[in-house]
């Protein structure tokens, strides 16, 4: 085989799945009582450290789960947002749901997409500018149902909020 045969190979990448039971393990905690009043102290801190660490590279959620940083803009501020979500990948498009650890409020992040839609955000390293669809009430059930697929027990943020989550589509623009 010469240099330029080998040139022609196709470099199959590998993509670093977590095991199955790290991630039902990581769906069973994120679902108890003690993750909802203490992760949003503890994983902002880690995703910061983390980021600093790795220059942006690794977050913690991309680590255990799909995730992506989502770059927007502030809804009063106007000023560039980004923050750290767990996403649900579905074909061509991301769901995102405004859970804010089943808190009592909706999280800033889904008030800057509803007055700023178009945004960006950064999916396996690579950036890529989005338009934010809340999810028509219609269609919540189907999506509810396909986010559960993929995290059993989600949707009990929902209920544990006392609130309607919001949930957006992100579509590729």
């Amino acid at each position: 085989m010469t240099a330029s045969d080998l040139n022609r190979v196709p470099v199959r990448k590998v993509r670093c799945q977590p095991l199955r039971w790290v991630r039902a393990l990581v769906a069973w905690v994120a679902c108890t009582p003690w993750f909802r009043r203490y992760g949003p102290r503890i994983v902002p801190r880690l995703e910061a450290i983390t980021r600093r660490l790795t220059g942006g590279r690794i977050t913690v959620a991309g680590l255990l789960v799909p995730a992506l940083t989502l770059h927007s803009v502030g809804a009063r501020s106007g000023l560039a947002r980004d923050t750290e979500l767990m996403c649900v990948p579905d074909g061509d498009t991301w769901l995102v749901t405004g859970s804010n650890f089943a808190g009592a409020n909706h999280p800033a992040w889904t008030y800057n997409l509803l007055a700023h839609p178009a945004a960006e955000i950064t999916y396996r390293r690579r950036r890529r500018p989005v338009y934010a669809e809340p999810v028509a009430d219609q269609d919540r059930e189907a999506v509810w149902a396909y986010i559960e697929r993929q995290w059993p027990g989600y949707r009990g943020y929902e209920r544990a909020s006392g609130r309607t989550l919001r949930i957006f589509r992100l579509r590729p623009r």
